[in-house]
């Protein structure tokens, strides 16, 4: 198993994509793959990219390893296999959040063609993982357990930067559902892993304690935001991140793997989607 610094934006610990048995598992942004394949050196061929889901900081570079390997199979969930194939909608979306900073972000989202795609449910096993269906923080996420014992989990599992202490959820919008993302979180208690392997960054080797502290800023989050304005909120979460980081390059990497600007708005969007349904 080999976690992989993608460097992004020359900085260290901010998006991790992972190696195992000759899959890739979340290739990352497009503008970071040289460095990636770099790091996987001369002769690699990937089997497969598995996606744990669509974010342009987990899947943008698949396109582009798709064209480098035409018979590269792709595995996403079933909701994001459509934003694989046509991505339009997605790049739509981003677009609304990034605007013109998109491309130096994430770099190009190229289309990979459907019978590259193999669309996901949740229940099966592919390529010796066994795989969960584990929404919350995207209605589209999964998880993979290898039969290592490690779990490559995503954002489901939260952010926890070398040099910091602050186990943050990345809530961006639109799909933050807290409740469901529980749920997730119980799927992956279930699995009793040995190690989780995360996006933003890298192994956890003591599962049960970093998914409880996932469970608490879970709520802490959500309700900071339901009773605080974005000032406030963005406020109470800089200084936390201010407190509980060791310097300037770990505050640079908890920024780009959970951008202050978007926390809020994911979890604002969950309070007034929720409140919509109750008064239905």
């Amino acid at each position: 198993m080999r976690a992989i610094d993608t460097l992004h934006l020359g900085n260290p610990h901010a998006i991790c994509s992972w190696e195992v048995d000759g899959v890739l598992i979340d290739p990352g942004p497009e503008v970071t793959l040289a460095t990636v394949l770099t790091a996987l050196g001369e002769g690699f061929e990937p089997r497969a990219v598995l996606l744990t889901h669509i974010h342009l900081d987990h899947a943008a570079a698949t396109g582009r390893l798709v064209e480098r390997w035409p018979d590269l199979e792709v595995y996403v969930h079933e909701r994001g296999a459509p934003h694989m194939i046509d991505p339009s909608k997605l790049l739509a979306s981003a677009e609304r959040l990034y605007g013109d900073e998109m491309g130096r972000l994430y770099g190009e989202f190229l289309p990979v063609p459907a019978a590259n795609v193999r669309a996901l449910q949740g229940g099966e096993t592919v390529l010796g993982m066994e795989v969960a269906y584990t929404p919350g923080h995207a209605s589209h996420h999964v998880s993979y357990l290898h039969q290592s014992g490690t779990a490559f989990t995503g954002d489901v599992a939260g952010v926890l930067v070398p040099g910091t202490s602050l186990v943050l959820a990345p809530t961006p919008p639109p799909d933050i559902d807290i409740e469901v993302w529980y749920e997730s979180l119980s799927k992956l208690e279930e699995w009793a892993p040995e190690r989780l392997a995360i996006t933003h960054f890298g192994p956890i080797e003591d599962p049960p304690p970093h998914l409880a502290a996932l469970r608490e800023a879970l709520a802490e989050e959500a309700d900071l935001a339901r009773r605080l304005s974005e000032q406030e909120y963005r406020a109470d979460l800089a200084r936390r991140i201010e407190e509980r980081s060791s310097g300037e390059e770990e505050r640079q990497a908890l920024a780009q793997a959970a951008p202050l600007e978007y926390q809020y708005a994911g979890l604002e969007r969950y309070w007034r989607k929720r409140a919509e349904r109750e008064a239905a």
